[in-house]
């Protein structure tokens, strides 16, 4: 990938509201970013009916006490995401989401055709959902929130194995928000070091900063919360950025590809020589010098520009001897020197 693909995560910011979650696809686009993505469950092959909510959801949606109500409350339809996606390849952005069962893998993949299948960090363990998922041999997007380097390793291996055409593995803490103690962003750089694959982060946290630091450590992925309205009830739309953040992190994204992708060696970069030119230093005469004086640093002085003899050849001056009448605040030649 030549970009940072950026993915403004929906994901249940819509409240089971069709109309929101267009608008959710409107914003998306208008921000720049490379794909929407939303989440696709069946709640009763997901979740028991007595499954307790996370205490975020809890302080953030409490109209239900448990999850499985919740889920049901804000799950769409398959009809649904036909025609979320439909609407997505209409207004010319793409459409992702992530499957939590069985039935919404099979649904996404082979109904709705999406090529590239993102894995949720709750799924990282599941391994029989993994080899499912590597079966499909597409390319797989796996965030490991919650998960340790083994686990990570042993669910790369079922999908690498299983037949997924590729693998990108996206860093997370699954806390909403995650405070920035909990980041831990240079274990993105070791997910890529031990499994020589595609790195991104998959970023909860308050704001942009962490996302564009990950991009400057090497991240070719950056998966981020968004809402309309980070006042709307619901459990995720206090930890995820609005559309003037996600616009700006967006911008802030390209402008940072832009900025580490030199080729690292230390060389004047275009529009720099101008600027060399008048900046250097040349070697001036500090006090009126006649032949056959020598050179000192106490009878030169350096100033802008640096003309024929710059400031770099200083050595080589000094202890010559002048060869004509220099005076005062002159600029030294070449020839000056014996």
């Amino acid at each position: 990938m030549k970009n940072v693909i950026i993915i403004a995560e929906a994901g249940v910011n819509h409240n089971g509201d069709m109309n929101l979650a267009r608008e959710l696809i409107r914003a998306a686009a208008k921000c720049g970013v490379d794909f929407v993505k939303f989440q696709t469950w069946v709640t009763d092959e997901l979740i028991d009916t007595n499954a307790p909510k996370a205490s975020y959801q809890l302080t953030n949606d409490g109209s239900e006490t448990n999850q499985y109500d919740m889920l049901k409350r804000l799950e769409l339809s398959f009809e649904d995401f036909r025609n979320l996606k439909k609407y997505a390849d209409e207004i010319g952005i793409s459409f992702l989401s992530t499957p939590d069962d069985i039935l919404s893998l099979n649904f996404l993949v082979d109904e709705l055709k999406m090529d590239i299948i993102k894995v949720g960090s709750a799924e990282i363990s599941n391994i029989p959902f993994l080899r499912r998922i590597g079966g499909k041999q597409k390319d797989v997007i796996l965030s490991t929130g919650m998960a340790t380097m083994d686990e990570v390793v042993t669910a790369y291996d079922i999908l690498h194995s299983a037949g997924a055409k590729s693998i990108a593995v996206l860093h997370c803490t699954s806390k909403y928000p995650a405070d920035y103690e909990s980041v831990n962003l240079k274990a993105m750089l070791s997910l890529g070091e031990q499994l020589g694959c595609r790195i991104g982060y998959s970023d909860h946290t308050v704001g942009n900063e962490v996302s564009i630091a990950a991009v400057a450590m090497g991240a070719q992925i950056i998966e981020k919360h968004f809402t309309i309205n980070k006042l709307l009830p619901g459990p995720d739309h206090r930890a995820s950025i609005d559309t003037q953040e996600l616009t700006a992190l967006v911008n802030q994204i390209r402008n940072i590809e832009k900025a580490v992708s030199g080729d690292g060696k230390k060389v004047p970069q275009l529009g720099e020589e101008e600027i060399r030119k008048v900046v250097t230093k040349g070697i001036y005469a500090r006090y009126n010098l006649l032949p056959g004086d020598k050179f000192a640093e106490e009878n030169l002085m350096f100033k802008r520009p640096a003309g024929e003899v710059a400031v770099d050849q200083f050595d080589l001056v000094v202890g010559k001897s002048v060869k004509r009448e220099i005076h005062r605040g002159e600029q030294l030649r070449l020839t000056d020197i014996t």
